[in-house]
């Protein structure tokens, strides 16, 4: 999940959203944020060192479009639109994380998206305005992370009550 990790690294880093969110005026909803690239740079460094897999035709295209809204970020001039070509590359990640995490939930850590939508909520009660540029990125961030941990709760679920079904029909 090389490309995907590379992918979140990029979004993560101070150089995204960000950027954006501080040219709007944003100053303590930052912190999750950044805090994200930090931790994300790093799984970034040990995938490049310790990673495996490789890319399919469908990968390569999401990695395109992710790609066309870190572009769209880079050169559009407008915070908002920034942010919005940011949470569509971010959006293309997380898709593609999802099939791993739905064929092995175990292999993603679910505490981490379940803190980073806590940081998301409290990004948004950190705004000190209420305004669309301001709000965008964090309720996007809690949402995201929200639905990811969900995905992985569900699938976990799913999987001890597969693995335990047949050790109850033994005893029938």
């Amino acid at each position: 999940m090389f490309e995907v990790t590379a992918i979140f690294a990029v979004l993560g880093g101070a150089l995204d959203a960000a950027e954006s969110q501080l040219a709007d005026g944003a100053r303590w909803s930052l912190v999750p944020l950044i805090a994200q690239a930090a931790g994300t740079c790093l799984v970034l460094a040990l995938s490049m060192r310790l990673g495996s897999g490789g890319l399919s035709r469908v990968e390569l295209t999401l990695i395109a479009l992710a790609g066309v809204g870190l572009l769209g970020w880079f050169v559009a001039d407008e915070p908002v639109f920034a942010t919005v070509c940011v949470i569509v590359a971010d959006f293309v990640a997380a898709v593609m994380m999802l099939p791993k995490a739905w064929t092995d939930p175990h292999s993603e850590t679910m505490s981490t998206f379940a803190l980073a939508s806590l940081a998301g909520v409290a990004a948004v009660g950190s705004v000190g305005e209420r305004s669309l540029p301001l709000l965008i990125y964090p309720v996007y961030f809690a949402l995201i992370n929200a639905g990811l941990t969900l995905v992985l709760r569900q699938r976990r679920s799913h999987h001890l009550l597969s693995s335990a079904r047949p050790l109850a029909h033994r005893h029938h």
